[in-house]
């Protein structure tokens, strides 16, 4: 049995930008064991494995690898797969492909803009709002001063599954000094907040955009996201309760500059109630096709 091969990347306007994704499909005969060699072979941040048709209930069974271990969801690899699905694996253009993740089925739809580019799309799973943090003790973290950090909302940690400490930054020379110090965060990690740090800034580098941001994790040291699906749906929950930009948002949101990797997410945040409906897209470039041997 074939395994054809592809990688893309999400949240990208061209070629080699945005983040890298490599999707396997025709994956039913493959172990879960060679899957995992096989993402620590491709070493992105994730590497998918799709079904070779779709399940009784329409949707595909997706797997999803890191190069060190399996997750149940992540952003950036629904959308790329999907993207794959649609262009190369279904029957009939869709205007929505279903996958069938380890957390449930996650419906992906398809639009295009007024540019005429098609956008992917996932709606966002609920988050929580957990405790505050004190800004001197992330200013800390991130090596920056105090004052860096703006006092107009709260650092917070946001819960869905997994957390992240959000970080509202007033300048974007601060954004660009900002590294995560893990030595310095473990006072903050032994209080339970995260190492997952999701930063913010309401100036840019494209006057274009609304926000930019940068997105630390622990890996074997500290790595950065140069996309991520996942802090942009934290951040819609957040700016929903904190951003003073009304109940409905529609954002721009550039980030992986410092990681030479220059992306675009786009978020759509609603409010009605005690209901917060969030939707993450971006686009998908096509890079590489080929075939496991």
């Amino acid at each position: 049995m074939t395994h054809p091969f592809h990688i893309v990347d999400v949240f990208a306007e061209q070629a080699y930008a945005g983040n890298q994704l490599a999707v396997v499909t025709g994956s039913d005969d493959l172990s879960g064991e060679t899957m995992q060699l096989v993402a620590a072979e491709t070493n992105y941040s994730e590497t998918t494995f799709v079904s070779r048709a779709p399940e009784a209930d329409g949707g595909w069974r997706v797997r999803l690898f890191t190069p060190a271990r399996e997750l149940a969801f992540a952003g950036h690899p629904i959308l790329g797969t999907a993207w794959v699905i649609r262009r190369h694996l279904a029957l009939a253009a869709a205007d929505e492909i279903r996958l069938n993740l380890a957390v449930g089925q996650i419906p992906v739809s398809f639009e295009r803009g007024a540019d005429g580019k098609e956008a992917v799309w996932f709606l966002a799973p609920p988050a929580e709002l957990g405790q505050t943090c004190e800004r001197a003790a992330i200013a800390a973290s991130l090596g920056i001063e105090a004052g860096d950090i703006d006092d107009a909302s709260p650092v917070q940690m946001l819960t869905a599954g997994i957390s992240v400490l959000i970080v509202p930054i007033k300048r974007l020379d601060a954004l660009k000094r900002s590294r995560l110090d893990l030595a310095a965060h473990a006072p903050l990690s032994a209080q339970g907040f995260p190492s997952l740090v999701h930063l913010f800034c309401r100036e840019t580098h494209d006057a274009g955009n609304d926000l930019c941001v940068r997105f630390f994790f622990e890996a074997h040291g500290v790595r950065e996201d140069p996309a991520t699906g996942n802090g942009a749906a934290f951040l819609g929950h957040y700016l929903l309760e904190h951003g003073n930009l009304g109940d409905q948002l529609s954002l721009r949101i550039e980030q992986g500059r410092e990681v030479r990797r220059p992306s675009l997410v786009l978020l759509r945040a609603r409010k009605k109630g005690d209901t917060r409906e969030i939707s993450v897209g971006g686009h998908v470039v096509p890079v590489v096709r080929g075939e496991l041997l």
